[in-house]
């Protein structure tokens, strides 16, 4: 009986290690892409699906990638969580079309399988400056020798050829998936994800810190795409969207401090400007060219309330297109483009709209004041101070019908009238 026991346990604890042997690997499909950018938003989203990768279990995570390159502060954040990953990183340039450029090639370089589709390219790694042109010589020889010596260690930690990174960074080399497989840039060419799994089983990274069996043949792939609040977050900053977020947040807080009590405009203003100054916290801003937007606004209301004859609104729609032109130039390209024809499109229209308003102000002064207590009467108004109401945005001297006296801030209606004087109660 004994020994009928113990060979039913051997008997269990193999099955169980079969089953185990057999479980089907899961992988975790990170999308980067199509042509997203390197931003502090896409870093948080492939950072934090990296995380999710280890935490849930996956065998692996693969980052399909297909970008125009980024802010490098935010490249620098994204390979070094590939690179401190508890999983294996599989970077996979697809779908075809797709490219690794500029901050992309780190990327992909940290990563501990680089793969791409076959009709996929990657390079053109060369920085640039904030204004999108070269850097100047003596910048941009440390610039330079900086980039390439961390791409190369990218590239020499993982067994790849260590000649090209410089030569992707100095002279901007950019290479088809076919050159990059012969020179050993990447590791693997595969016309599909599925497929690249199959080609990737019982393959051995070649990181001594990190090494792993990938058995990912026949893997269930779970994909993960960025969000509604991610994809929102990645469009808002854009120079332009900004510009226009930050001028309707001053303007709807502006009209809610003339206007009180409306809400609707103030509230949206404020959406609008929190908005802004998160995407001001992201990308770099030109101080001088806040100024000079604020400048321009503060112009437009002082013509509101002096004559001028139209020179400080000249002056002050002059103040908000430079400033806006400004505003971003100190940004790294992409994210320097601040569109001209856009900003002087919202320069006229604005210039429109605050010439009519003016207009209409000063129609309004030069009309005759009614002071007809007859048009107020049954109106409810609201006492300032002992002796006066404000009745439809107009002081009236009032007293009450009863002889008692008016107290500031309470609500009264307009009885009668005594001459210029209201009868309230």
């Amino acid at each position: 009986m004994r020994a009928l026991l113990a060979a039913l346990g051997v008997g269990l604890v193999l099955a169980s290690g079969a089953a185990a042997g057999t479980a089907q690997p899961r992988v975790l499909a990170i999308q980067f892409g199509p042509d997203l950018e390197v931003n502090p938003v896409t870093q948080d989203y492939v950072t934090g699906k990296l995380d999710d990768a280890a935490k849930d279990g996956y065998d692996a995570a693969v980052i399909l990638l297909d970008t125009p390159g980024g802010l490098s502060t935010s490249m620098k954040k994204i390979y070094t969580a590939e690179l401190n990953a508890k999983v294996p990183v599989i970077v996979y340039v697809a779908p075809d079309g797709a490219r690794a450029a500029s901050a992309g090639v780190w990327i992909a370089q940290a990563a501990d399988v680089l793969a791409m589709a076959p009709t996929t390219n990657i390079g053109s790694s060369t920085p640039i400056d904030s204004s999108g042109q070269n850097l100047n010589s003596d910048l941009r020889r440390k610039v330079i020798n900086d980039s390439a010596a961390s791409l190369t260690a990218l590239a020499a930690v993982h067994k790849r050829n260590t000649v090209w990174p410089g030569r992707a960074v100095r002279r901007a080399s950019n290479l088809t998936a076919g050159q990059a497989l012969k020179l050993n840039v990447i590791d693997i060419v595969a016309p599909s994800l599925p497929a690249l799994l199959r080609r990737l089983e019982g393959y051995r990274t070649k990181d001594a810190q990190r090494p792993y069996r990938l058995d990912l043949a026949g893997a269930r792939i779970d994909t993960a795409t960025p969000g509604f609040f991610t994809r929102l977050l990645n469009t808002l900053i854009d120079p332009n969207i900004l510009g226009l977020l930050f001028l309707a947040g001053i303007a709807g807080l502006g009209f809610e401090i003339f206007h009180p009590g409306i809400v609707l405009p103030g509230a949206l203003g404020a959406v609008a400007l929190v908005t802004a100054l998160f995407g001001f916290s992201v990308l770099p801003i030109s101080w001088s060219g806040l100024a000079l937007i604020l400048l321009g606004v503060a112009l437009l209301v002082i013509d509101a309330h002096v004559t001028s004859h139209g020179a400080l609104t000249v002056s002050g729609l002059t103040s908000l297109a430079v400033g806006m032109l400004m505003l971003f130039h100190n940004a790294p390209a992409p994210y320097n483009n601040t569109s001209v024809p856009l900003v002087l499109s919202i320069t006229v229209a604005l210039g429109a709209v605050w010439v009519f308003a003016l207009t209409r102000a000063v129609q309004v002064r030069r009309k005759p004041a009614s002071v007809q207590p007859l048009r107020v009467l049954g109106a409810d108004g609201v006492v300032r101070t002992p002796e006066q109401v404000l009745v439809e945005g107009e002081l009236w001297r009032a007293r009450r019908a009863d002889g008692a006296p008016l107290v500031p801030g309470e609500h009264v209606h307009v009885e009668g009238a005594d001459g210029l004087e209201l009868t309230v109660r």
